[in-house]
């Protein structure tokens, strides 16, 4: 299986793992937003240092690419291609809604619970009741791809009335006080960089790598709508 740096600096939190057969080697973190320019080299150099590991053995780089923070998009994407152009490698390019929901499923399955109905909807807080969001399968299957929703009492109505949601993130404060459905769970959990492993592994696999020419972030600011379902 091949060798993979995983960096994530789409939000609040950053991270960055060595992954390998879907073990994690060395993971490094970082909870202040704006220190995740300073951050992200130095946690990679003490990754490769750690695991005696020289940075030329990796195979590809993956990296959150949106949406998320402006700043932290930038800081990500910019890293993540300095280094494969450098090292000529491949670069990969994972939605930070997919790896926040394989955070929340993998959370629950760690708690031997039944997820085979349960529908997953990672938010990023953006700006007064908005968010970022899209809508999973407990199979990583999108239902709902990734939109800008502004939040009210609606919100995913019609999916709640038939199974159980549960919502992660940082938009999920807000949609705790205003989503009331007994099937509405609000998970308090932080993803980090290794739950881009599984994603990662299966796109390296495919070779589903992106153009380093022209990748740019997926800051999804363009549009917003309300969701009613």
């Amino acid at each position: 299986m091949a060798l993979i740096l995983n960096i994530d600096t789409a939000t609040e939190h950053a991270s960055v793992c060595l992954s390998k057969d879907s073990s994690v080697l060395a993971l490094e973190e970082n909870a202040e937003q704006k220190n995740h320019a300073a951050f992200i080299q130095p946690a990679i150099q003490k990754i490769f240092s750690v695991t005696n590991l020289a940075l030329s053995s990796i195979d590809a780089i993956a990296v959150t690419n949106g949406p998320g923070s402006y700043t932290g998009l930038r800081v990500g994407l910019s890293s993540a291609k300095g280094l494969c152009y450098a090292l000529n490698k491949p670069l990969i390019l994972l939605n930070t809604l997919e790896v926040m929901a394989n955070a929340a499923i993998n959370e629950l399955k760690k708690q031997n619970a039944d997820i085979q109905n349960t529908l997953f909807c990672p938010m990023i807080d953006a700006r007064r009741m908005e968010v970022f969001t899209a809508l999973f399968d407990a199979s990583l299957e999108l239902i709902i791809p990734s939109t800008a929703v502004i939040l009210d009492e609606q919100t995913f109505a019609d999916y709640l009335l038939k199974q159980s949601i549960v919502f992660s993130g940082s938009g999920t404060e807000k949609c705790q006080k205003i989503v009331k459905h007994s099937n509405a769970i609000f998970q308090s959990m932080q993803q980090n960089a290794s739950h881009m492993i599984h994603i990662s592994e299966q796109t390296y696999t495919r070779k589903q790598f992106a153009d380093l020419a022209y990748s740019e972030p997926f800051y999804l600011k363009e549009f917003f709508t309300p969701l009613k379902k």
